[in-house]
């Protein structure tokens, strides 16, 4: 690797997002067009570890595809119009709501041609959905170029003329015809025989099985229609989305919501712990014992935290058991995504839990609230912390932790090692964050788990990483151990409200941990090569551990930062 390659990279990527910041405002742009190509030509020079075989024209990137499509709506691949919009009421109407797999947000099928994603979590995500719908658009010529001979009058191949044959469904194909069906698709997406059945088993379903010829047949039929000029592709930003997008729009009506929740429980005097971090961890460990009758031993039962992450009636249970004991919780309702929960210590049985010997005698109140996303971060926990009115009356938070802990990337190890950040570096920037981190190397001191600490990146997007900017990060004097997407964003908010704007006490403590989902420079360990499913279970536990500990006894004596 070469610093060269690692200063172009840098240099793409601010471009990218210079571009995508532009094309936002102005409203719309088209993918075949100037605008688009433009975007194209940067992401492959990024070439991201995640895309794979995406520079490789005679190569389809499966592994990519799945990845994108699962963050995607269902049916996008068959639609030329893409509108990104805000919440602007489209489930009043008769439409139904198409939610991705892997991300949580609703979309539309408007009709034929033309889906609405509905946009809540700011730029951060549109600058994802805006990524991945270039890598479809660069696979979706790729696909037109490879089935269609390029002449005048685009004449298919005879490969792409078998695959639609299953598309349109109109012969009953047996086992054999659909194998050979399969060769002839290997044979055009540039991949072995081997390596497409398998993608088509894992793209395929009961219900859709042949998911994987009607995804190739759409994406070089849209593509196909664009280059001859029939129906060119555009995406459009709707104008309520321009006007809403960093205004913290969603993230002042959640963090109301929050503070009201409060201050009718009578909780809003007293000291406050912020945790973002998963739903199921912090209230698993404080009240899945007692909910299934399972007695605490001296040692952490992961075994049975793998148990509910299996299990739906287990985590029923403890979720009913929770709410009975009086813990609080806020599904959300403003468009931030986000869900809250709230835990008044100071009536939580900790005998028959991991911190039965922590002696804690506060009456401190622990909020979790779910994962934001990119800069989501930085609105939700700037409104959350600053002060609020009620009747006449204005009110200080009294935060006296914030912890963040997550899945990132890891640079130094493996899936499942523990990273703990002691700054954060924001790519693309001049903006670096140091802080004291209240969470040691030496409370991970575990023989099967492996933790690193150092700085982390903080980067633009989960999508542009390659093998060049990574190494470089990694092996010069930054040493950075992992990438993530929202702690910059996190600590800048932390920094303007306790040490700038004095919104609440400069002497809270933070803690930050993550657990490494990905190894974004390992081949196989990529986020497109599939997540850690319950391998994540011990090091989320484990982190969940180390943070409520430290927590409860502050409850006793104040926890110094820089312990």
């Amino acid at each position: 690797m070469t610093n060269s390659r690692a200063r172009e990279t840098t240099e793409a990527i601010e471009r990218l997002y210079i571009s995508m910041r532009h094309l936002f405002y102005r409203g719309f742009f088209k993918p075949g067009g100037v605008s688009g190509e433009s975007i194209r030509s940067l992401l492959k020079t990024i070439n991201p570890e995640i895309y794979g075989t995406m520079n490789i024209p005679s190569k389809l990137e499966l592994d990519g595809l799945m990845y994108v499509l699962d963050r995607l709506p269902e049916g996008i691949e068959e639609c030329a119009f893409i509108h990104l919009t805000s919440d602007e009421g489209f489930d009043k109407g008769s439409f139904e709501p198409i939610v991705p797999k892997k991300r949580r947000r609703n979309c539309y099928r408007i009709d034929e041609h033309q889906m609405n994603i509905e946009v809540l979590l700011g730029r951060s995500e549109i600058y994802d959905i805006l990524t991945h719908l270039t890598f479809l658009f660069i696979e979706a010529d790729k696909i037109r170029n490879l089935a269609f001979i390029q002449d005048e009058n685009w004449k298919p191949t005879r490969a792409f003329k078998i695959i639609e044959e299953v598309v349109k469904g109109e012969k009953k194909f047996s086992r054999k015809e659909k194998e050979v069906a399969l060769i002839h698709l290997s044979s055009l997406i540039g991949r072995s025989f081997d390596e497409t059945l398998r993608a088509y088993n894992t793209f395929g379903d009961d219900h859709n099985p042949d998911r994987l010829f009607k995804i190739i047949y759409n994406l070089g039929k849209v593509s196909l229609e664009d280059a001859k000029s029939t129906r060119e592709r555009e995406i459009h930003f709707s104008s309520i989305l321009k006007e809403r997008v960093g205004h913290h729009y969603f993230g002042e009506k959640w963090a109301n919501k929050v503070k009201e929740v409060l201050f009718e429980n009578d909780l809003h005097m007293r000291p406050l712990h912020i945790i973002s971090a998963n739903m199921h961890s912090v209230k698993n460990m404080l009240y899945a014992n007692n909910a299934l009758k399972k007695k605490q031993h001296q040692e952490i039962d992961y075994k049975l935290y793998e148990d509910i992450s299996n299990k739906k009636e287990l985590r029923d249970k403890v979720s009913k058991y929770a709410l009975e004991e009086g813990m609080i919780h806020i599904a959300d309702k403003s468009g931030s995504n986000i869900d809250v929960q709230i835990i008044d210590l100071s009536k939580t049985d900790l005998k028959n839990t991991p911190f039965a010997d922590s002696k804690f005698t506060g009456d401190d109140v622990i909020m979790v609230f779910d994962y934001a996303f990119g800069e989501q971060a930085f609105e939700v926990m700037d409104e959350l912390l600053r002060p609020f009115e009620h009747k006449g009356e204005i009110y200080m938070m009294k935060v006296k932790s914030v912890s963040i802990m997550g899945k990132a990337g890891i640079l130094t190890g493996e899936k499942g090692d523990i990273m703990i950040p002691t700054s954060h570096i924001f790519e693309g920037t001049a903006d670096n964050y140091p802080f004291e981190n209240a969470l040691k190397l030496e409370d991970f001191k575990d023989d099967e788990l492996k933790a690193f600490e150092g700085p982390m990146i903080t980067v633009l997007g989960t999508s542009l990483q390659n093998r060049d900017i990574l190494s470089y990060f990694m092996n010069t004097s930054w040493k950075a151990i992992g990438l993530e997407m929202e702690g910059a964003h996190y600590q800048k908010a932390i920094q303007v409200a306790s040490k700038i704007r004095h919104h609440i006490s400069p002497d809270l403590f933070v803690m930050y941990a993550y657990y490494a989902s990905d190894n974004p420079l390992e081949t196989g360990s990529t986020l497109s090569s599939g997540g850690l499913g319950l391998t994540g279970v011990k090091p989320t536990y484990l982190i969940t551990l180390r943070i409520l500990e430290k927590i409860l006894r502050s409850g006793k004596k104040e926890v110094s930062a820089k312990k």
